[in-house]
């Protein structure tokens, strides 16, 4: 039956911990002196415990190979400068060039510098023209025909609006003619005052 999976987080026990940190380090070191021997390499190894305490393996001399260490970063990071100063202006060479297309192709879309095209380049700039200034019309088609149509459809609000205005007013005329009918007919059945006031005075 094979060994399970171990898991690789810190080890809480404290006894555990530094057997396993004793056991590890041996076994690191050992293929350290491996890597030296086997491959010619230089190689520095630096430990510390978690209690503080120094461990180191080295196949020459530590001081030889910090310092070799330190030349070794400051060169790569002198080398990494200067390849990214090169790529950037890589890039910004590019976009120049990029930039100069896009304006001398702007200024034969107006009509100028012509000069250096020949027949074959005409032609196809007459037709980006022409595909241009088709793609243009059936735009503007497009934004009249859309203006058009919301102008009917405010038209129409309108004219329901007017519709409803119309049938209210007729409402309200109708009620103002009966009710002047309605007044008519009461003032025909009162009797007139001066004749209701000789009246008054003859049966007196």
């Amino acid at each position: 039956m094979g060994r399970g999976k171990i898991v690789i987080e810190r080890i809480e026990n404290t006894t555990s911990r530094q057997v396993t940190f004793s056991k590890r380090r041996t076994g690191l070191f050992k293929k350290a002196k491996e890597l030296a021997i086997l491959c010619d390499a230089e190689v520095g190894l630096i430990v510390f415990s978690s209690t503080g305490r120094l461990y180191d393996f080295t196949n020459t001399s530590m001081k030889s190979v910090i310092e070799r260490y330190h030349e070794a970063k400051d060169h790569h990071v002198i080398m990494s400068a200067t390849a990214e100063a090169k790529l950037w202006q890589r890039e910004a060479g590019i976009l120049r060039q990029q930039l100069h297309n896009l304006q001398e192709h702007h200024l034969q879309l107006m009509g100028q510098q012509l000069s250096c095209l020949d027949v074959k380049d005409l032609q196809n700039l007459e037709n980006t023209l022409e595909m241009s200034l088709r793609n243009i019309r059936l735009k503007k088609d497009q934004l009249m025909t859309d203006q058009i149509q919301e102008l009917n459809t405010k038209g129409s609000l309108v004219h329901k609006e007017n519709i409803e205005l119309y049938k209210k007013f007729n409402c309200i005329h109708q009620e103002n003619t009966e009710i002047k009918k309605k007044v008519h007919a009461s003032s025909k059945i009162l009797p007139n005052r001066d004749e209701a006031c000789t009246s008054v005075w003859t049966r007196s």
